[in-house]
């Protein structure tokens, strides 16, 4: 049995939510970018040494359960988290309106979008080294 050239383009939804489930999230597309950031920014709304992200088009995702607030950590940033439970969810930097970065712990399957590559190890704690081989930049993967 052959595969037919005209099956449907579509993947599994790609689901996640906060700890307490009171927001949630669903991406129809694959991700553009994954990632760990260790910029300062990160680590602080997220009280840990790196964050994890997922890129998705603007468009692609949908919060389908509650509503998380929204707090502007730079003039151009603004990061969502739930309220209720603190969960980081979501960053938009204005000067890319068309993408949404989710953070990759938030999916309730991480494991299926691994990283590629770690940015911002310039601002990274000394002390918070990874055992991978991915590629890391002082800045970002554009900016080396």
């Amino acid at each position: 049995m052959s595969e037919s050239s005209d099956a449907p383009d579509t993947i599994d939804p790609i689901v996640g939510s906060c700890l307490c489930g009171a927001v949630r999230w669903v991406a129809r597309r694959p991700p553009t970018i994954s990632m760990v950031c260790h910029c300062r920014s990160c680590r602080r709304s997220a009280g840990a040494p790196a964050v994890a992200w997922l890129t998705f088009a603007m468009h692609d995702l949908e919060i389908v359960r509650g509503v998380p607030a929204a707090f502007r950590s730079s003039p151009p940033v603004t990061r969502t988290f739930c309220a209720a439970c603190g969960t980081p969810l979501t960053y938009v930097n204005a000067e890319r309106p068309d993408e949404i970065d989710v953070t990759t712990a938030s999916l309730d399957r991480p494991e299926r979008f691994p990283p590629t590559y770690h940015a911002w190890r310039s601002d990274g704690i000394d002390w918070a080294r990874f055992a991978d081989d991915l590629p890391a930049y002082a800045r970002s993967s554009t900016e080396g």
